[in-house]
């Protein structure tokens, strides 16, 4: 191919030694030149002494220290001859057909025999195809067999999927007391509620009660009271043989939270009354929100709001350039940055922040400049649609593929849209509102990316520009903007299935340009500006009490920012537990104000 061609031209040395491990493998399969025979329970393997003690330490030995060097015949003892196949591929070819059925078996035959690339290989399969039914397993494996780095790799997956694999895989309910302890002892553990800690206990206690109750005192102590309801407690916990298994100190934070009323629970009242106990894990997810308009101008700054503590923080990184009006998502495990204005000059730059390296990444540039865009993420691909490149308004869209970092024109918008909003809906991209250069839009359109068609579809009640568009509970849901006129705080949300829009309740801020985003059944509605500054509020829906709640503030105030989820990291405490910035309240500046109109 002419990736290896490449690679040989570059590297000689890798290419001969290609060419002379296919020579060996040939003269293996012709039996010319062997000077051992490996026998396994009745099969022979004619086989090179130099080839196999390149690749393992066990093979050396035996032929140079534990035979004499007239032996040509060795038998193995312990592995089957389909194994010994795999290994002896291996050892000619650098190389083996990996599976589900297979990885494992080899994982523990190439540990053996000390094969340290064949090692590799399968420990690199296994933590690619780790899943919530074979991860438990698989940390096991790594406890008899050393790999440290894969053992890290099925314990980060196990606490990151822990509700998953309690719900699912039959490996849970085997578990060592021990086991069990380390896991939900982790600050790394993420839950979406603490209650799944306890009901995970009794659900491992409960499969062989008699054998289990006495490590009731090892593991109730692990289970973060403070962020158990009160509620729950009162309705669920049996607190006979909870409380005569945990430290006098959680007992008596036990029975205070019986009485606790649910919204006396702050978490600054859960610090002060227990601090032990009120220690929160990592979260399940973060909020970001980026770039935005301060009293200063366009800022870098990212903020992290935490579902479990409930309170925004400083993030430890930047955005490459101070932006407003731009796009962001997060896509396999990094953050895309798409767009933008930095109050001189519109972009159809693209940057991407690998979240696990901390490192930013320069993506192909769109093919149009971008600003008060709109951008959405669907089947793996990254979605750009209208905006503003200065003098004019757009129609076009275009599609990033991440795999071969190319963006692709598909089929342009009936409406010239800017400061329009976008989500994804049941394999279908959905936009509304907007402003085409004249006049402030309440249509709304839809894309089919099957037959590359976009259809509008009902217009809404109000004309919406700088609006927040989103995915929720089955609906479209159009929050907020702009009518030419003032700020609204109104809620309508489209059915799919009706292809209606109908009213939804109101919230409690008037905002437009303010970011938008669904974190574990709420929907946020997120800074913004209310008609007169920028705003820090921040409040979210609640579909099924149908109300909006006010959340705690961002520490800087600011519109014409972006929000975007990002879940189940490696590294989410990196995040987390950054620590917190002075607080700081700033103004709309004056190129904020002249934007607005």
């Amino acid at each position: 191919s002419t990736a290896d061609s490449a690679r040989k031209a570059f590297n000689p040395l890798e290419g001969q030694i290609r060419e002379n491990m296919s020579l060996h493998n040939e003269l293996r399969l012709t039996r010319q030149l062997c000077d051992a025979v490996i026998r396994v329970d009745g099969a022979e393997f004619s086989v090179h002494k130099l080839v196999l003690c390149k690749c393992s330490p066990y093979f050396r030995a035996l032929f140079s220290r534990w035979s004499t060097p007239a032996c040509a015949t060795f038998d193995i003892p312990g592995v089957t001859p389909y194994k010994m196949c795999f290994i002896i591929d291996f050892a000619y070819n650098g190389y083996v057909h990996l599976t589900n059925e297979n990885a494992e078996e080899l994982f523990i035959m190439a540990d053996h025999f000390g094969i340290s690339g064949l090692l590799q290989a399968c420990s690199d399969f296994l933590e690619k195809h780790l899943s919530p039914l074979n991860c438990i397993q698989i940390w096991k494996l790594t406890y008899t067999f050393y790999h440290p780095e894969l053992r890290d790799k099925a314990f980060s997956y196990v606490l990151r999927h822990f509700e998953e694999v309690v719900a699912t895989c039959g490996d849970f309910l085997l578990l060592s007391a021990q086991s069990l302890a380390e896991i939900i002892g982790s600050d790394q553990l993420i839950v979406k509620r603490e209650e799944i800690v306890y009901e995970a206990i009794l659900k491992w206690m409960n499969y062989a009660p008699e054998e289990r109750k006495e490590h009731s005192s090892l593991l109730f102590p692990k289970v973060r009271l403070a962020w158990m309801s009160p509620k729950y407690v009162r309705e669920n916990v049996n607190e006979r043989e909870f409380v005569k298994s945990i430290p006098e100190r959680q007992a008596k934070y036990f029975h205070s939270l019986k009485i606790i009323p649910d919204h006396w629970r702050e978490t600054s009242y859960r610090y002060f009354i227990c601090p032990t106990l009120a220690k929160p894990r990592v979260p399940p997810a973060l909020m970001l929100a980026i770039g935005g308009w301060t009293e200063r101008g366009p800022t870098s700054l990212i903020e992290a709001y935490e579902s479990n503590t409930e309170y925004w923080k400083r993030a430890p990184m930047t955005t490459e350039t101070s932006l407003v009006y731009h796009g962001s998502v997060f896509l396999n495990g990094s953050v895309y940055i798409v767009g933008g204005y930095d109050g001189v000059k519109q972009f159809n730059a693209v940057h991407r922040l690998d979240l696990a390296s901390m490192t930013w990444h320069e993506v192909s540039p769109m093919h149009s400049t971008r600003s008060f865009i709109s951008v959405t993420v669907m089947n793996g691909f990254i979605y750009a649609m209208g905006g503003c490149n200065g003098p004019q308004r757009l129609n076009t869209v275009e599609r990033h593929d991440p795999r071969s970092n190319q963006w692709t024109l598909i089929s342009s918008m009936h409406e010239k849209r800017s400061d329009a909003s976008c989500t994804t809906l049941n394999g279908r991209v959905y936009i509304c509102g907007g402003f085409n250069g004249s006049e402030y839009l309440s249509t709304a359109e839809v894309y089919n990316p099957d037959t590359d068609q976009w259809t509008m579809i009902a217009n809404m009640s109000s004309k919406r520009s700088g609006l927040g568009v989103a995915a929720f509970g089955d609906y479209i849901f159009a929050v907020g903007g702009f009518d030419g006129f003032s700020r609204l705080n109104t809620v309508e949300a489209y059915n799919v299935s009706t292809k209606t829009w109908c009213n939804f309740p109101s919230m409690k801020k008037k905002r437009s340009n303010f970011g938008i985003s669904v974190m574990e059944d709420l929907l946020f509605a997120v800074g913004g500006f209310g008609g007169v500054s920028t705003i820090s509020d921040v409040e979210f829906y609640d579909i099924k009490a149908n109300m909006w709640v006010k959340a705690n503030s961002m520490r800087m105030s600011r519109s014409a920012l972006s929000c975007c989820v990002v879940d189940r990291l490696y590294n989410t405490a990196y995040y987390a537990d950054h620590q917190n910035s002075p607080q700081l309240n700033h103004l709309p500046s004056a190129g904020e104000e002249e934007m607005e109109q």
